[in-house]
């Protein structure tokens, strides 16, 4: 069974993350493990089996972007190895760039700015996506995970930085 399906909810990109919360948490305490505790041994397996199954589509959806690469793989998306190589030269280039930016960035309110652009990309390319999905474009939904996937380690490098900068000003 699907993420989705184990938590009754439409398999779309856009998830409403209320409704998300709700439906987990209710199923949460229907199966949580100490419930089953006087229960037999089959019993208390099973549930603490559903409690991880529905732990782990939780953590999978509640993010979009791993929910994103759980629909990919779901849509038979080929991504390479890890999914965290770039192969795309456009994309690394940009990448290389950014990254050459942020080496630069000898500022909190420098640093700031690039993570800002970043994370409006991060918007726009989930934006993107969704309809890259309704149109089943597997060649475009790789590219726009790679980036997404790249966009996402460069906000954490971002943080890093600027925690950086900010120590050295202390």
């Amino acid at each position: 069974m699907d993420h989705f399906a184990r938590l009754g909810l439409p398999a779309a990109l856009d998830l409403d993350a209320a409704a998300l919360d709700r439906v987990y948490f209710a199923l949460q305490r229907q199966w949580h493990p100490d419930r089953f505790v006087s229960r037999p041994p089959d019993e208390r397996a099973r549930a603490s089996a559903e409690a991880a199954s529905l732990n782990e589509a939780y953590r999978t959806l509640k993010d979009p972007l791993s929910r994103a690469f759980y629909m990919a793989g779901m849509a038979g998306v080929d991504l390479p190895g890890d999914g965290k190589t770039i192969d795309d030269p456009d994309l690394l280039m940009e990448a290389m760039e950014a990254r050459e930016a942020l080496h630069d960035a000898d500022t909190l309110d420098a640093v700031d700015k690039l993570a800002a652009e970043a994370r409006q990309d991060v918007q726009k390319a989930l934006a993107e996506l969704a309809s890259l999905f309704l149109a089943n474009d597997r060649g475009a939904i790789r590219k726009a995970l790679l980036r997404l996937r790249y966009l996402d380690k460069f906000a954490e490098e971002a943080r890093a930085r600027r925690m950086n900068i900010d120590r050295s000003n202390a």
